[in-house]
């Protein structure tokens, strides 16, 4: 059975073709630049590509695209698109009325639809891919949504309620969603396998940190908590986003600045952050080189950043009473050795010991903590597509 894994954006498309008996990924592509001129590139598992310059005014005609790519060009992987037996979609917020992943209804669209107002830069888009993809394939191919709130709805009221009127909440759901809960999802299932356990024995806390970040508490076998909140904006600082800040911080720049609300919203998510303190990039390695060189503005960027995260992780500790595995995930988890190290170092005292060789190990799961740690440190690759895949799989098959 094959799983087409899609994650629109508005002007983007990426996509995955799995094959589900050995969970191989049988191609990969992007498409860029719709509403425009429009490009692809294709890459199939073998090593074949396929790339081309192409209109695509709608995501009707970059889902055409990628059909001939998958089907006729030189990098081909099916004969047929009727080989696939459903398309799996990355939805980013399905607020508190999506608790699971669900197949894709008149419903589920509209309501998907309707929580675009809390996710105006993504859900939108997923429901002009969702419609592009039932013009294209047709309303008999089935169609999963998979969100990446979804994860975190098992939270409980006292982890996801804000302290502000609450009225704002029964009118508007003004509330702590989180998100990155995919790639959660799957890094703590693979860490109870790991582990040898049932999740629900194993207090866990998970680490996506890349370019947007997010740290999850997981504790009989659910989320408890997660450090983003209304939106990915919240939690500790990222390459361009502020992370949690006294809002009055906000308000007196506004005063000061004579700026709007849509100004301190583009200051927030894409001047800030790493970027913002360092004055040289959001991309971790450059500011890290730039530290190594001398700058200050860079050696500072590092230390907040690391030092927010050793205090979520701390304060997942104690919310959790104690923790049995930390897991590392996302391009700077995964690659960072020395921002592991550094946070690992602040855990001693409970007994959190790695080994130096296994935390040098690049690019592939690894357990870095020593046979005498008290606490089990992973890094695990996160694989959000085989994640939706399964989920797509799941639910199609009852």
């Amino acid at each position: 059975m094959k799983i087409f894994v899609v994650n629109a954006g508005s002007s983007s498309l990426k996509y995955q073709l799995i094959d589900m008996e050995n969970e191989q990924v049988l191609c990969k592509g992007l498409c860029e630049r719709i509403g425009e001129s429009g490009a692809i590139t294709h890459k199939a598992a073998d090593g074949r590509t396929y790339t081309a310059d192409t209109a695509m005014p709608t995501h009707s005609e970059a889902f055409e695209a990628v059909v001939y790519a998958m089907t006729k060009s030189d990098a081909k992987v099916i004969n047929s698109f009727d080989e696939v037996s459903a398309i799996g979609h990355r939805i980013v917020q399905g607020g508190s009325i999506f608790k699971g992943s669900c197949l894709i209804t008149d419903k589920a669209l509209q309501d998907i639809d309707d929580l675009g107002a809390l996710a105006p830069l993504h859900n939108p888009a997923h429901v002009l891919a969702i419609k592009a993809c039932i013009k294209t394939f047709g309303s008999d191919k089935p169609q999963v949504a998979v969100f990446d709130t979804s994860f975190h709805q098992t939270m409980p009221d006292k982890a996801y309620m804000f302290a502000l009127p609450y009225k704002y909440y029964e009118k508007y759901g003004v509330r702590k969603y989180g998100a990155h809960g995919t790639s959660h999802h799957f890094v703590s299932d693979r860490v109870a396998a790991l582990e040898g356990k049932d999740k629900k024995d194993i207090k866990i806390i998970t680490c996506h940190l890349g370019n947007g970040c997010s740290i999850t508490a997981i504790k009989d076998g659910v989320c408890v908590d997660t450090s983003m909140g209304f939106t990915p904006l919240d939690g500790f600082m990222m390459g361009t986003r502020t992370g949690t800040l006294d809002p009055s911080a906000l308000t007196f720049i506004a005063e000061k600045e004579n700026l709007s609300p849509a100004d301190i919203n583009r200051i927030c998510n894409k001047e800030s952050g790493v970027l913002g303190v360092s004055g040289v990039s959001n991309d971790n390695r450059d500011v890290i080189a730039a530290a190594n060189e001398g700058n200050d503005r860079a050696r500072l960027a590092i230390q907040m950043q690391r030092y927010q995260i050793i205090k979520f992780i701390g304060s997942y500790i104690a919310a959790m009473n104690g923790v049995d595995a930390i897991v590392f995930t996302g391009g700077i988890g995964e690659n960072d050795k020395g921002l592991r190290k550094e946070i690992l170092e602040s855990f001693t005292y409970m007994g959190v010991e790695i080994s130096d060789e296994k935390n040098d190990i690049h690019g592939e799961e690894v357990k870095i903590s020593t046979e005498n740690s008290k606490v089990n440190v992973y890094v695990i690759p996160t694989n959000e597509e085989l994640a939706i895949a399964r989920d797509t799989l799941a639910i199609i098959s009852k």
